[in-house]
């Protein structure tokens, strides 16, 4: 039996994390499922799907719609299982000693089922500005599915008085975090017999190279700007993989990186990855191309995210800190959908939700739930601040 500490939003969590949503698959049957949640209480939705349709985000509004209210954002897809051994099944959410397990019960279905578990609540309340739930799409592949989603926002609805992200923060209001910029680069080059390597163009070691300038330019980064609020308070250059070559006595003709920056809102991300680029166009490539003009470097952007840096005496940050009946506030390193709604709407916007960071993407995710309460609790504060 699921306990009933937070009997609402843990059984509405049951049937979320019984979708597989992992970024990979579509994710309409779940939504599907929140539309007739909606429907049933006379709430409309409006899909905007991607450019294949097989996936889409969701966006409903409960009360005066023309009026400046506040959005709870949300994404619907999750991490995969693929490699991790669970104690329980996965995608079936199982309760023990005062929490739920389950892919996405963390990150961030819990967040959901809360928002959920509410909208009756919602409904009944005298709201005089609206609340609107945001649920997205792809955030785990790099936040590419809630741009869409704000553009309808703000085109549709006044600008909303503020943006409340429901990531895993144990409901500390976290007002930073980093943006990101991640790449691939793909190294071309030509292939000959090991001992006949000067005549062959070595990927891996030009490769080499592009990795040598990650690094120092991760030294320089070390030295600051810094923000001591942030658990690493400077911006980084990480190397994650490498990958090239087949055989020791084979010179090889290809070979890929992945590299990432993450970077303080105060610090421009583009402008590292230009430099990083600029590098091997000037330097690398020319040295490659001398030998053999066929041979080269490509890039290709894996994901990008803004950050956000929200002002600690910002209207959003004090709501927020008051809803949640706390005063501490905090910056993570880690990426979220904030910075889509301060860069693209100029929604006010800050990171609060229930769940520790730390059970995201792991074997056996679980959210406590007296988490799940807290979460209800902030939300019923919510309502009657959109009541005055």
């Amino acid at each position: 039996m699921l306990q009933q500490a937070a009997p609402k939003s843990v059984a509405i969590l049951k049937d979320l994390v019984g979708f597989d949503t992992t970024s990979r698959n579509s994710n309409l049957d779940l939504i599907a499922h929140v539309e007739a949640f909606l429907a049933e209480r006379g709430v409309k939705s409006v899909r905007i799907p991607d450019e294949t349709g097989e996936k889409a985000n969701l966006l409903a509004t409960i009360g005066p719609a023309d009026q400046p209210g506040y959005v709870l954002s949300g994404h619907t897809d999750v991490v995969p299982v693929d490699g991790q051994s669970w104690a329980t099944p996965a995608f079936d959410l199982s309760e023990r000693d005062g929490r739920v397990y389950g892919r996405g019960s963390c990150d961030m279905k819990g967040f959901l089922a809360c928002c959920l578990a509410k909208v009756d609540d919602m409904i009944a309340a005298p709201l005089k500005a609206p609340i609107h739930l945001a649920f997205s799409y792809d955030e785990e592949v790099g936040c590419k599915g809630v741009p869409s989603l704000v553009e309808h926002l703000v085109a549709t609805h006044p600008l909303p008085r503020a943006c409340f992200v429901g990531e895993p923060t144990e409901m500390q209001v976290v007002l930073g975090h980093k943006s990101k910029r991640s790449y691939k680069a793909i190294f071309t080059g030509k292939t000959c017999h090991s001992s006949l390597a000067p005549f062959g163009v070595n990927a891996v070691e030009h490769a080499a190279q592009l990795i040598v300038k990650l690094r120092e330019i991760g030294e320089r980064l070390s030295g600051g700007p810094s923000d001591d609020l942030y658990d690493v308070g400077f911006s980084t250059a990480h190397v994650g993989t490498c990958h090239g070559g087949t055989a020791l006595n084979i010179v090889p003709d290809t070979c890929e990186v992945l590299f990432e920056f993450r970077v303080l809102p105060s610090q421009d991300a583009d402008a590292l990855v230009e430099e990083i680029i600029a590098y091997a166009r000037e330097v690398i490539e020319p040295q490659m191309t001398a030998r053999d003009p066929e041979t080269g470097i490509v890039f290709e952007e894996i994901s990008s995210f803004p950050g956000i840096d929200t002002a600690p005496d910002a209207e959003v940050t004090v709501l927020a800190k008051k809803l949640a009946g706390r005063n501490d506030h905090a910056k993570v390193a880690y990426g979220t959908e904030a910075g889509r709604f301060v860069e693209i709407g100029a929604v006010p916007t800050v990171v609060i939700g229930p769940g520790n960071i730390e059970q995201a993407h792991k074997a056996d995710e679980f959210i406590e739930i007296s988490e799940l309460a807290k979460c209800e609790a902030f939300l019923d504060r919510l309502i009657e601040e959109a009541t005055r």
